[in-house]
C-alpha cells in the first residue's frame, strides 16, 4: 500500500470529535464526521451543507475525493449531491459536506455522525491537443444506451 501524509487541522468547534479514521485494515475511505452545533434535520429533497470542523494539507499531486456512505444511502436514501466532492491540494478552507436526503422520510444529522468518507487519490494532469481527426474505435459515436440490455 502507497502511503502519504496527510496534515489535518481541528478548528475550534471540532474539538471532542474524532480525527477521521480508516475502520478497518482493508478500507480505502477514512471516515468523515458531522461537526454541526445541534441536530440538523433533512427533510426529503433538502440540501444542506454540514461542516466537517477540519482543514487539510493535500500533497501537491494529489485529492482528497469525499464520497457518500452506502450505509446510509441503502438505509435512509442521505446522499451527496456532488459525488465525489474533490478537496484540491491547493485548498485550506473548512470541508464541507453537501448532503442530500433522497429518501421519503426526515434524516437527523448529529454532532459526530458519520456522514461521508474521504479517499486520497493521485491526479494525472492532461495537456490537451487539438486535432482534426479522433482515432476510431468500434464503439464510434454510440452514445447513451448504445449497447442495449443484456
Amino acid at each position: 500500500l502507497d502511503r502519504i501524509s496527510v496534515n489535518i487541522q481541528p478548528l475550534k468547534h471540532h474539538q471532542g470529535l474524532p480525527l477521521p479514521a480508516y475502520a478497518s485494515d482493508g478500507a480505502s475511505g477514512m471516515d468523515i464526521r458531522a461537526c454541526v452545533e445541534g441536530p440538523v434535520t433533512l427533510n426529503p429533497g433538502e440540501i444542506r451543507l454540514i461542516p466537517t470542523g477540519l482543514a487539510f494539507s493535500i500533497p501537491s499531486g494529489y485529492e482528497a475525493q469525499i464520497r457518500p456512505r452506502s450505509g446510509l444511502a441503502l438505509n435512509h436514501g442521505i446522499g451527496m449531491v456532488n459525488s465525489p466532492g474533490t478537496i484540491d491540494s491547493d485548498y485550506r478552507g473548512e470541508v464541507g459536506i453537501i448532503l442530500i436526503n433522497w429518501g421519503k422520510d426526515p434524516f437527523v444529522v448529529r454532532r459526530g455522525d458519520r456522514i461521508a468518507q474521504m479517499v486520497i487519490s493521485r491526479v494525472t494532469r492532461a495537456e490537451i491537443s487539438v486535432t482534426s481527426d479522433l482515432d476510431a474505435t468500434h464503439r464510434g459515436t454510440g452514445g447513451f444506451g448504445h449497447s442495449g440490455i443484456e
